[in-house]
């Protein structure tokens, strides 16, 4: 297992009371992302996610210069030499970014400075993204000769629509903060001074609430943009069962003594 508290880790892991956070580490490169790097974050997200002191995820760089300027270049030179190599890079990526997008904690990027390539890959597989209004983004597959994986271009197009999706993959354009908030790719801008505070306070805004809510909220969402329309038995037992849940006990009890609800339910069935 890596050290994820060791400063010279590529991935570092802190706690900061129900706020856990992953933060890409290798500011001499600008975050670019290796294929060790790819691989350490489904063991990091787990870290986190397993950890019943934390509630919410946040994802960001120990650099203001950059969130990660895309894949590691030198590398993909050698990947490209070898079919084990791309086919080991393929999975380490796909793993890292589907761990992401179905943790059961709600994850935030926290987004600084340049969000490239597989640095946008890992924001947009997070559940929001709040951004400098210093940031940039390109994703730019059409300008290394290689195509973008189906699977980062659905999550693109969930958030953009085709269109966009299309306007920034056929060309490999840089979008600025402006643009990017405009189109859907992000969901907050804020001065870059403020940036951390502000996502900070949004993270403790989604702690204070009922983590069984949450957790339960997000599987749904989850479900529909897999491809589900309707209730199954599954998600009718979700809703039913939530009636009987230590929260909700709580939450009604709260909302009639006119009190803000002490929510005490921790991931435990």
């Amino acid at each position: 297992m890596i050290d994820y508290s060791d400063p010279t880790s590529p991935i570092l892991i802190r706690n900061d009371g129900p706020i856990g956070r992953l933060i890409l580490n290798r500011p001499d490169k600008r975050n670019a992302m290796s294929e060790a790097m790819w691989s350490a974050i489904p063991e990091a997200v787990g870290l986190l996610d397993n950890n019943p002191a934390v509630r919410v995820v946040i994802v960001s760089s120990s650099s203001e210069k950059a969130f990660s300027a895309g894949a590691d270049i030198a590398e993909l030179e050698k990947i490209a030499a070898s079919k084990e190599r791309q086919e080991s890079n393929r999975i380490a990526i796909r793993e890292a970014q589907r761990t992401l997008a179905r943790a059961k904690k709600p994850t935030i990027a926290q987004v600084a400075g340049a969000c490239m390539g597989g640095g946008c890959g890992i924001a947009i597989h997070c559940d929001m993204r709040f951004a400098a209004s210093t940031s940039r983004f390109g994703i730019t597959p059409a300008k290394l000769g290689l195509i973008y994986p189906l699977n980062d271009t659905k999550q693109l197009m969930d958030l953009v629509g085709p269109a966009k999706a299309k306007s920034m993959l056929f060309t490999g354009r840089v979008v600025d903060a402006e643009e990017a908030l405009r189109i859907g790719l992000v969901d907050e801008l804020f001065d870059a001074a403020e940036l951390a505070a502000r996502t900070d306070a949004f993270a403790h805004q989604i702690a204070q609430v009922s983590q069984y809510s949450v957790r339960g909220i997000k599987e749904t969402i989850r479900l529909i943009l897999d491809g589900q329309h309707d209730d199954d038995e599954h998600t009718a037992a979700m809703f039913r069962n939530s009636n009987e849940g230590i929260d909700a006990a709580e939450g009604v009890r709260a909302f009639l003594e006119k009190r803000q609800a002490n929510f005490t339910w921790d991931g435990e069935e």
